[in-house]
């Protein structure tokens, strides 16, 4: 599983011109999922986005997470996350989850974040949104659950 997670001052994700969720300062997560990925993967990523330290402490430095800080976080499924352009001009998305298995594992993210005490946003899983954000810093962070960065490394030793 994966996610883009920016920090923003403001986001918010429409569905056919109406505004299904927003939020002020806090993250953006768009979140891919891939064929095999398992609850696990998805709470790994709630986990790991809600205690990135991204956020200025009283000296400037990014040493403070969303839940410190007191941001929220707008979660949007995103399977060309999963887009392979190694080969050809056109991305090829067979390892980006079916719909079916994809859709409950982003919810869990989400779940988990609103678990954790944050106030959190979703997109509408398979619609076509329109994100808008504005992203602080710039800061973007790519995480990925442990057990899909050693498969790509090769290593399933771990």
């Amino acid at each position: 599983m994966r996610a883009v997670v920016q920090r923003v001052t403001d986001a918010s994700v429409s569905v056919d011109g109406d505004v299904v969720a927003q939020i002020g300062a806090g993250l953006c997560a768009l979140v891919g999922v891939r064929e095999g990925d398992t609850v696990s993967d998805a709470r790994y990523i709630a986990e790991k986005t809600a205690h990135l330290r991204v956020f200025p402490d009283d000296e400037g430095k990014m040493n403070r997470s969303v839940l410190e800080a007191g941001g929220a976080v707008l979660v949007v499924s995103q399977f060309t996350l999963y887009g392979d352009t190694s080969k050809g001009r056109r991305p090829s998305f067979v390892t980006a989850a079916r719909p079916e298995e994809a859709e409950p594992l982003v919810a869990i993210v989400a779940e988990q974040l609103r678990a954790l005490g944050l106030e959190v946003g979703t997109g509408v899983f398979g619609a076509s949104m329109a994100v808008t954000l504005t992203n602080d810093g710039p800061v973007t962070i790519v995480v990925e659950s442990p057990s899909r960065s050693r498969q790509q490394s090769g290593d399933s030793s771990q």
